[in-house]
């Protein structure tokens, strides 16, 4: 099949979209309010944009308090979700009223920042601490429609690991376990045996391509 996305004539029972740009990061970010109240929510449309610096980017749909203290004070924080915490990642994304501290209501212990103000989940095996570059109001579709979302971009000006998952000097993301975000209700889970390496291919002098399927464990080059 293929449809008119504007129009979103698809004929099938939910929008298809989200079930097919898969798998998603979860943005599991948190801001605080300039009376000092946090708020933690995780945001299906986010991901990793650049680096050298690293700037990451999230969709908001409409004026949620995550948007509102971003705009306020211009600092967020991103957790890894992880299996462990599905549940405690899932009770963040109720509706509860302006102001509610999220933390608490969903059992999460908050863990003090260093270069930002707003905390980051203590039991994450790792969070992006970052301050705004700018946010975007996204246009829509036609000039007599409102899209309803933001984009915002933080540059990382800060990176927590847990140590238990750095291994002689990489990151161990299998033994994270870190969930994505997929259609409908929907998740993912990377676990040690999901993951492979594939090691990019060489060009020879000839301008052809060598070593195409080159799998196994990474050279630890950068192609």
């Amino acid at each position: 099949m293929i449809y008119d996305s504007i129009e979103n004539k698809h004929g099938l029972k939910h929008d298809p979209f989200k079930a097919l740009m898969v798998p998603r990061p979860i943005g599991w970010i948190s801001t605080i309010s300039n009376e000092g109240i946090a708020n933690i929510a995780p945001y299906s449309f986010f991901n990793a944009v650049a680096e050298r610096p690293h700037y990451v980017v999230f969709g908001s749909a409409g004026m949620k308090d995550s948007l509102k203290n971003i705009t306020a004070n211009g600092e967020f924080v991103c957790s890894l979700a992880n299996y462990d915490l599905r549940h405690e990642m899932n009770t963040t994304s109720a509706a509860v009223p302006h102001g509610v501290d999220e933390f608490p209501l969903a059992g999460l212990e908050a863990a003090a920042s260093k270069f930002v103000k707003p905390p980051r989940v203590k039991a994450s095996p790792a969070a992006f601490e970052c301050k705004v570059w700018k946010t975007m109001d996204l246009p829509p579709a036609a000039p007599n429609q409102r899209s309803g979302y933001t984009m915002v971009i933080g540059m990382v000006v800060g990176i927590y690991i847990d140590d238990k998952y750095i291994k002689d000097g990489i990151i161990d993301t299998g033994a994270m376990r870190p969930i994505a975000r997929l259609g409908y209700m929907d998740y993912g889970v990377i676990n040690p045996e999901n993951v492979f390496t594939i090691n990019r291919p060489e060009v020879g002098p000839d301008g052809k391509v060598v070593n195409a399927h080159p799998e196994g464990k990474w050279d630890g080059q950068y192609r």
